[in-house]
């Protein structure tokens, strides 16, 4: 893996592809900057070893060139962050591009505008990739959220480098986060996989099951299990198409000794509602006009047994409908267990979009090993695909 660390960047210019596709509010102002806080560290890493960084990103999936998707909004966000006053350029390929960036003294950061305003960005065309590799001396990816798309500025741009591409420090902790769970995780290894369907999930599964000692469903996940068992369900959430795979899988696990844990109580609700009456019931019992939202009582006791022993942590996707403040409790103190695990030196990694939302909402971000900032490209990973965002940097 070629990283930025030992390397002495004077007089060069860095052209980094970081994901600043960050959320904004009808004002245009930021309204979570965690991603441009995790680009922070490379940027500070070139500037303080006499390297210019020059920025690129998309915004959004505008039609076109369109202000509404400007990267000029996130400029003086970007500048608060890095402590720096940042320059920004309204193109971000061509003469006009490659005149802003020439000029670039060392110590200096500029945005760049949109990729997005230009279809070949996503088509990933060989030219529009040549363009941009003009911008700099050397190529950094960052931007671990798009590494599993193989857009121009993520993937083709790459090869106009040679040895002169790298890890950003924010996409090297993420590869080793996934490497400490699949490949060098401490053992016991729990994974708990939670979410709505089972299908979202089955290559995550089949890739991990060689690699985990035990196993928690969550989710609606668990009533196509439940269901396939033989169970009632009421009106929970199902895939009657997935039973096959189900009962497969239990059966799997069982001749690679892993444990899967299931609910064995869940909190029902008489509507897909924060509002609706609730009560706690078997998961296989559940009335026919009612539908389980969260986790119950003696299935988190049971969890809990778990998390505590095990000594790597991967959770992917919540227990519940965690949306729906009467019905968080189950993802709630799933968190706060791992937390409790993680303090006493079990290695936790968070990932996928609900689990990382959980996670901010309930306030655990800090008392966590790893929180990974690129939902699908980590979902990918999971599934022990090789990112062409990745593949390009070891080429």
């Amino acid at each position: 893996m070629h990283t930025l660390n030992n390397n002495d960047f004077s007089n060069r210019k860095a052209v980094i592809r970081v994901d600043f596709n960050v959320p904004l509010d009808e004002n245009f102002q930021v309204t979570d900057s965690t991603r441009i806080l995790a680009a922070k560290e490379s940027i500070d890493y070139i500037l303080n070893h006499g390297g210019s960084c020059v920025l690129i990103s998309h915004l959004g999936r505008p039609k076109g060139k369109d202000a509404a998707f400007s990267l000029y909004h996130i400029v003086n966000k970007v500048s608060e962050i890095l402590g720096i006053p940042v320059l920004f350029c309204d193109d971000c390929v061509g003469p006009k591009a490659e005149t802003a960036t020439a000029q670039l003294k060392p110590g200096e950061v500029i945005l760049m505008e949109n990729l997005r305003f230009y279809p070949e960005e996503t088509a990933g065309d060989f030219n529009f990739a040549l363009g941009l590799s003009k911008l700099g001396d050397f190529y950094v990816n960052d931007a671990f959220g798009t590494a599993h798309r193989a857009h121009a500025s993520t993937t083709i741009m790459a090869q106009f480098f040679d040895e002169d591409k790298y890890f950003g420090k924010l996409l090297e902790k993420e590869v080793k986060a996934v490497q400490k769970v699949l490949e060098n995780g401490e053992k016991p290894i729990l994974a708990i996989l939670g979410g709505a369907k089972v299908s979202s999930k089955i290559t995550i599964i089949e890739n991990i099951l060689d690699k985990i000692d035990h196993l928690i469903i969550g989710g609606g996940m668990v009533y196509t299990f439940v269901k396939a068992m033989g169970g009632n369900i009421g009106q929970s959430i199902c895939e009657d198409e997935y039973f096959d795979f189900a009962l497969e899988l239990l059966e799997k696990a069982k001749l690679k000794n892993v444990n899967i844990h299931l609910p064995t109580d869940v909190i029902i609700a008489d509507d897909f509602s924060n509002k609706a009456n609730k009560k706690v019931s078997m998961v296989s019992e559940i009335s026919e006009d009612w539908q389980g939202l969260d986790a119950g009582p003696e299935s988190l006791k049971a969890f809990e047994q778990v998390v505590m022993k095990s000594k790597t942590i991967l959770w992917n996707g919540p227990l519940g409908v965690f949306e729906f403040e009467n019905f968080a409790t189950g993802t709630m103190t799933l968190g706060e267990q791992i937390a409790k695990s993680t303090k006493n030196g079990a290695f936790s990694l968070v990932g996928g979009g609900d689990s990382v939302a959980a996670v901010k909402q309930f306030r655990l971000g800090p008392k966590m090993s790893y929180i990974s900032t690129g939902g699908g490209a980590m979902l990918e990973s999971l599934e022990g695909k090789i990112l062409p965002g990745i593949a390009a940097l070891l080429t």
